[in-house]
């Protein structure tokens, strides 16, 4: 209200007076409190509120006094618009917790005045937990003891003593007299309320909601925190169902849960859905608990992958969401400035008279007073205020609840058989039979009833993508094998029901990708992860990567994060490849699947680094730095590579850790190495991540995992092979301080660098070439690897000319072959070969991870992802590349080969 508090607060008591008798005879109880209003200074009327009840030992007589001051003063600067809702809302929530706190610490030192109060913690629910109370709402505790710690009397059963604990700070609060009540408590929201005390032990509740509890409980713990009493033992409790709330993987239970609430509102509220006098703000058709569950569906959905998503203020969600992309920006204002609207005409109804009232007044006289109370001039001027935003917010929540389409699949033999030819399948009588085998329960994932109901709504729209799908019957089978290996199908099939593009995606996975169908066939949910358009994204920085992967809740240990890091790199990987189905360049993938890679290594790596020094110390001085080699080291992977790894570590090998099993240097480095190797390649309950391969360190398979700097410049500068030389072109730290990381680069600078006897290189080169080709020949003609021209020529060529000319020496093999035409050492048209034959093999790994000729419905999406408008287009391409390729290999190999 400010400096122009007087003047408003002329207006503002004009239209209390006038329109408020509650907030009239809160004027007049408190007529001090009144005057310092007049006064226009908000924070001494806000200290003189909190002063009313001072001196009185009857604390709920107090408690009732200071709630009427606060609700006048809070009322006083919310009609005078100086306060928004945000600082309303927790204005009375903050004093809600004081309220319980102040009631619980009298309930318990009434019985227990010499013990210390502890061991009994009150959970907020609902808009008391999301700090959005109103002036007149309930609130809905969750009363929890710890047996252990409770005072209680020598011969008193602790439970009992909860029970009378709980009972009597529910009497100070609810209580009435002539200064009316502090707040209604329900207790109602705790588990099995008609058959349970209403204080429950803490490890019996925490049991209820590993085991038992409904979706509704789920989505209501959305907006739960500990609010008085023994704060650390409800932080524990909230830490415990964590898992419970925020599931990482799709529980459409909890979904249906909310929206069938929802339907169910609309029906039993029958008379408040039609917007106009007696609509119901709260429950009707676009109301605030629509603006509400549009939130917390998008929440329940992606916040068990992303903390970020999980504020229980709707505000605060809405805005989350939106920041993530889970929704359009647009779509977070809309629905913010509806709920703002809403919120604050609720809150005029409820200052008529105190009473908890979501309705707008069906009689135009009422109607028309909590108008003006509002400052409008009548009735029809507050209906025109509200009817976009409502109309809007009902249109928006209707996405969330379709209506299903009459027309399933028939059970009728004949006429499903038609159906199915319809959809697209030539032979309709292998999608027949297995539609009939998933509705005979035969399957385990389908023996449930409720898994069955999930399969049948889905039904229509999954065999008409199916039918659609490139290669039907192949995309069929694989769906088959998958829906085979899941427990359960019943989140799969409502996943997909919820969200149809899916399905479509699905269908394309299915048809085109068998390393993505068989990775779903071992985790259905990897398809949750495409509900995000952001799944659609190229992965950020490494950093950004390595934090998300690194992340861990509070308790979570070495193992979680083992399990955690295989989930988001699983993840990362899925996302990654559907995007090449969906027509991403596979060049700026492949560079993503580097991304995520050097991430899993960074944060495994630091996290395994922490655990082993947990036992053995630091070796003073010294640190690992981890090398790159081949595709990775070049920073372009495929779905299906390995990491070629390098151990080292820096400072003194003669050192010993400092820890209470001390190692030597080697040693510790040597082991540090291999648990690292373990956690990057060691299936878990999360199941695999990544192939490592170490043997291109110093000496091969023989030589230590790990050695030092020193040794390893000294092993580069007199022992290595050439072809150990040609591996150091594509070299690259991933792990290690800036320090360490910038003296392993000079010593790959100096190795590359230095004068060497380029023919004696060249002879050997080219005779590690014709090795290959005789040990591991190509499997086809599209092997673009192995092939003569192939990806192999190209890597030698460009490796054998960055030594000839002692230039391009970027572990990038695209940027070094351009920077080699750019000096005109090479063809201009390999660059064009290099992209093409890349794009292929990251493409193919996916599509035909056998190297074989692709199946002729995926060779257009081959042809798109490379660039080309068709399959024929494509191989006159590859053909032309190859050509190239092949040509300036043999320019520079003829003078080097044996037989001449």
């Amino acid at each position: 209200m400010g400096d122009g508090m007087v003047e408003e607060w002329a207006d503002v008591e004009t239209r209390i007076r006038a329109h408020s008798p509650f907030l009239a005879r809160l004027m007049d109880r408190f007529p001090a409190v009144t005057e310092v209003l007049a006064s226009g200074d908000l924070d001494a009327a806000m200290t003189a509120a909190r002063a009313v009840a001072e001196g009185d030992d009857n604390v709920a007589r107090a408690l009732r006094r200071r709630r009427g001051a606060l609700a006048l003063v809070t009322a006083a600067a919310d009609l005078a618009g100086a306060w928004g809702l945000d600082r309303v809302t927790r204005t009375l929530s903050d004093f809600a917790d004081e309220a319980l706190e102040q009631a619980l610490r009298t309930a318990m030192a009434e019985r227990y005045p010499d013990a210390e109060p502890r061991g009994f913690v009150v959970l907020a629910l609902g808009k008391h937990g999301s700090r959005e109370l109103n002036y007149s709402s309930d609130i809905d505790p969750i009363l929890l003891y710890d047996p252990a710690t409770l005072p209680h009397g020598e011969r008193e059963d602790v439970a009992d003593a909860a029970v009378r604990i709980g009972r009597r700070m529910s009497e100070l609060l609810s209580a009435r007299d002539g200064d009316g009540y502090v707040f209604r408590v329900d207790l109602r929201l705790r588990p099995s309320p008609e058959a349970t005390p209403i204080a429950l032990p803490i490890e019996a509740a925490i049991g209820y909601y590993e085991s038992t509890a409904l979706g509704w409980e789920q989505a209501a713990f959305i907006r739960a925190r500990p609010a008085a009493g023994d704060i650390a033992l409800g932080d524990y409790f909230m830490q415990a169902i964590r898992p419970f709330v925020w599931r990482r993987n799709l529980d459409f239970g909890a979904i249906d849960a909310i929206t069938d609430i929802s339907r169910r509102i609309r029906d039993h509220y029958a008379q408040g859905q039609a917007f106009g006098p007696g609509y119901d703000l709260k429950r009707g058709r676009g109301g605030i608990r629509e603006v509400e569950f549009f939130a917390q569906v998008h929440q329940l959905i992606h916040g068990g992958r992303n903390p970020a998503l999980r504020p229980g203020n709707t505000r605060e969600a809405l805005a989350a969401l939106a920041q993530a992309g889970v929704f359009e920006p647009e779509v977070s204002a809309r629905l913010d400035e509806a709920y703002v609207l809403f919120r604050t005409i609720e809150h005029r109804l409820q200052m008529v008279e105190d009473r908890q009232t979501h309705e707008l007044p069906k009689q135009a006289e009422a109607l028309d007073n909590v108008a003006r109370l509002h400052g409008l001039s009548d009735g029809g001027a507050l209906l025109d205020l509200l009817r976009p935003d409502v109309e809007w917010v009902g249109r928006n929540y209707d996405r969330l609840t379709p209506e299903q389409e009459d027309a399933g699949l028939s059970h009728d033999e004949g006429k499903l058989k038609a159906q199915l030819g319809e959809m697209g399948f030539a032979d309709a009588e292998t999608p027949f039979a297995r539609v009939a085998r998933w509705r005979s329960g035969n399957v385990r994932a389908l023996r449930s009833a409720p898994a069955r109901e999930a399969l049948e709504e889905l039904l229509p729209g999954l065999m008409r993508a199916l039918g659609q799908a490139p290669d039907p019957d192949r995309a069929l089978n694989r769906l088959d094998d998958m829906i085979g290996r899941l427990p359960s199908a019943i989140n799969f099939f409502k996943l997909l029901a919820a969200r149809p593009g899916l399905v479509e995606l699905l269908a394309e996975i299915l048809s085109h990708a068998p390393t993505l169908a068989d990775a779903l066939g071992r985790r259905a949910e990897l398809l949750d992860g495409l509900i995000d358009t952001s799944a659609f994204d190229p992965p950020p920085c490494v950093e950004a990567l390595a934090e998300q992967f690194a992340h861990l809740e509070r308790g979570e240990d070495y193992q979680t994060l083992l399990d955690r890091v295989r989930q988001k790199v699983g993840d990362r990987r899925f996302a990654l490849g559907a995007q090449i189905i969906r027509g991403s360049d596979p060049l700026e993938v492949g560079r993503g699947y580097a991304r995520v890679a050097e991430a899993a290594i960074e944060a495994l790596g630091q996290a395994t680094i922490k655990e082993f020094e947990a036992q053995h110390g630091k070796v003073p001085g010294g640190e690992l730095v981890i090398l790159a080699l081949g595709r990775m080291g070049g920073g372009v992977l495929t779905h299906a590579s390995d990491l070629d790894l390098v151990y080292l570590f820096t400072g003194d090998f003669m050192a010993e850790s400092d820890g209470r099993k001390s190692l030597g240097a080697t040693q510790y480095f040597n082991r540090l190495g291999q648990r690292i190797t373990n956690a990057l390649s060691v299936a878990t309950a999360a199941g695999p991540l990544y192939e490592v391969d170490t043997r291109l360190r110093p000496s091969g398979a023989q030589g230590l995992l790990a050695v030092s700097l020193d040794s390893f410049a000294r092993y580069q500068r007199e022992d290595a092979w050439d072809w150990e030389h040609l591996a150091l072109t594509r070299a690259r730290p991933v792990f290690g301080s800036a320090q360490a990381r910038e003296a392993l680069n000079a010593i790959l600078t100096e190795t590359l660098e230095r004068p060497r006897d380029f023919d004696d290189l060249a002879r050997h080169a080219v005779k590690m070439r014709a090795d290959i080709a005789k040990h591991k020949p190509p499997v086809g003609e599209m092997d673009v690897k192995l092939v003569p021209g192939g990806l192999v020529d190209l890597e030698f060529l460009i490796h054998i000319s960055q030594f000839h000319y002692g230039m391009a020496f970027d572990p990038d093999l695209g940027k070094a072959l351009a920077e080699l035409v750019e000096a005109g050492r090479l063809p201009r048209d390999l660059v064009d070969a290099h992209d093409l034959i890349t794009r292929y093999l990251v493409v193919s790994r996916l599509v035909s991870p056998k190297s074989t000729e692709p199946r002729e419905a995926s060779r257009a999406l081959v042809a798109r992802a490379c660039g080309k408008e068709s399959w024929d287009a494509l191989l006159d391409s590859y053909t032309h590349a190859r050509q190239s390729v092949r040509a300036a290999w043999q320019a520079l190999a003829a003078p080097f080969e044996e037989n001449r």
